[in-house]
């Protein structure tokens, strides 16, 4: 059977081949995914989740104002469309809900051991040795990382935290029993979900505080609502609905995508000519000059929102642009001497993003420990793949298209890439198989040579960039990864 007919048996949901035991590692997006393509290749599945839940980020994020900022209907399963998405960009609540729905639906909950943490996996040359922090002890002949990026948050301890009175939490570890309206609010950041918090916050509050470390370039994001019409007809017609959501990825691809890895192109100065009129809505000159970065559009993570510079500029609002000198009891006293008097103080200050599945100790062939291979930062053959680590496959992994794509889309590639690593697996054409050094370097060094062009590198600092100023983000074309995803080339692995 050729290469093509035999991926186009196992992506039909084939079940022969050599029975294979596979863990996978988080229950979020890209776990549920990963657990689903391996059942319907009728393969053992077992997903370890640290959480109580499903959900991944969308679990652990549950502050006010949360929204994604792709297109809803473009972040859906290929294979399980939601036509009743109430809007463009669907609020929290409903993803964990479409998550949770589809887990159910396609029979991954009964896979899942929740709250069981994995601490430390171990590759013997034949399986992994998988341990729990819950002391389970298991072996698995192929393991999947799905752990995404957004689930270590960033907490930086602060002089005096201690002293604060008021309620102190980071925006991922939401404290809903604090009262929020009617209280002085604080927020220390000027990222996307600082923004978000801004908007859901500003009407709620007696008094709002932003504490902004760098001024970030905001797009105007309208989030228009879809009719009882419009959600009609997408049940009615899949046909409708997929047209939708090509036209969000033909939108978004042609534009953004394209923008960010070529600072010199005309896509990205028709965005940085968008923010600028959005900042321009600002009245205040003052406030206008504070809210102006000095590096270029979309150099850090593009903030998009519908309601952020009116929010702002709302009576009750303060932009604060000095620094945080201490907390004491009463709030913030910044480095000029001026004591911002607070309720409630949130830490908007983003994800340690070079994590992935660490702390989790990961040893792989002839005792090579996952930490000494990333020592100078997280990177992986096609985002997938790390040398010296066979079996053990990344989805969502370093150098991933983080922001470029839908996050979900770009899963869907690189879990069917993957499950053609298995398959032959299963079919006995190799007992292991991991990228080869000489691959992993050849795809590293094109991969940052292309990150010269990128508008990461244009000057600002952002977790786009790793320690050494590189971009981690996938550098390239869309077109570039549907083609690289399309399937393996095995020249590319060593196999025994």
């Amino acid at each position: 059977m050729s290469d093509v007919a035999e991926t186009a048996n196992n992506r039909s949901g084939a079940t022969t081949g050599k029975p294979l035991r596979a863990a996978v590692i988080g229950a979020g997006m890209a776990g549920i995914l990963s657990a689903i393509k391996l059942r319907d290749r009728g393969i053992d599945v077992t997903v370890f989740e640290k959480g109580d839940k499903v959900g991944g980020t969308w679990r652990e994020n549950t502050y006010p104002g949360l929204a994604c900022d792709v297109a809803a209907h473009w972040y859906t399963y290929s294979f399980a469309r939601n036509p009743d998405w109430d809007r463009l960009m669907a609020p929290g609540p409903q993803i964990r809900d479409y998550f949770e729905h589809v887990a159910r639906e396609r029979g991954v909950l009964p896979c899942i051991r929740f709250d069981d943490e994995v601490v430390r996996l171990e590759y013997d040359g034949r399986q992994w040795d998988l341990t729990t922090a819950a002391g389970h002890h298991d072996r698995f002949d192929v393991v999947i990382v799905a752990t995404g990026v957004l689930h270590h948050p960033n907490i930086p301890h602060l002089k005096g935290q201690e002293d604060f009175r008021g309620a102190i939490f980071h925006s991922a570890r939401w404290d809903h029993g604090v009262p929020l309206d009617g209280k002085r609010i604080g927020v220390v950041g000027t990222g996307s979900t600082a923004t978000q918090l801004v908007t859901a916050l500003v009407p709620r509050a007696s008094h709002f505080s932003l504490f902004q470390r760098t001024p970030q370039w905001v797009m105007a994001r309208p989030n228009p609502a879809y009719s009882e019409e419009e959600k009609a007809a997408f049940r009615a017609d899949p046909a409708v609905l997929d047209r939708l959501v090509e036209e969000l990825r033909t939108r978004t691809v042609e534009g953004y995508a394209t923008a960010v890895i070529d600072a010199g192109s005309p896509q990205l100065a028709a965005i940085e000519r968008l923010c600028q009129e959005n900042l321009d809505t600002v009245r205040d000159p003052d406030l206008r000059r504070r809210l102006t970065p000095d590096y270029r559009a979309a150099c850090k993570r593009l903030v998009m929102s519908d309601g952020f510079y009116e929010a702002i500029q709302q009576p009750n609002a303060e932009l604060v642009t000095a620094g945080i000198e201490q907390l004491e009891p009463e709030g913030v006293r910044t480095v000029d001497g001026v004591l911002h008097p607070l309720d409630i103080f949130v830490l908007a200050t983003g994800f340690q993003v070079d994590r992935f599945i660490r702390p989790t100790k990961v040893i792989g062939r002839d005792g090579k420990d996952l930490d000494d291979a990333w020592a100078d930062g997280p990177q992986a053959y096609i985002s997938v793949s790390v040398p010296d680590f066979p079996n053990l496959f990344l989805v969502n992994g370093p150098g991933s298209p983080f922001g470029n794509f839908s996050a979900i889309e770009t899963s869907e590639f690189q879990a069917d890439y993957v499950m053609q690593l298995i398959d032959g697996l299963r079919r006995g054409d190799y007992r292991e198989v991991s990228a080869s050094h000489a691959a992993f370097h050849r795809f590293e060094d094109e991969r940052q040579e292309a990150g010269r062009k990128t508008v990461w590198v244009t000057g600002c600092d952002s977790w786009y960039l790793d320690k050494k100023g590189v971009p981690t983000s996938w550098t390239f074309s869309y077109d570039r990864f549907v083609t690289e995803m399309t399937a393996p080339r095995l020249q590319d692995f060593e196999t025994h």
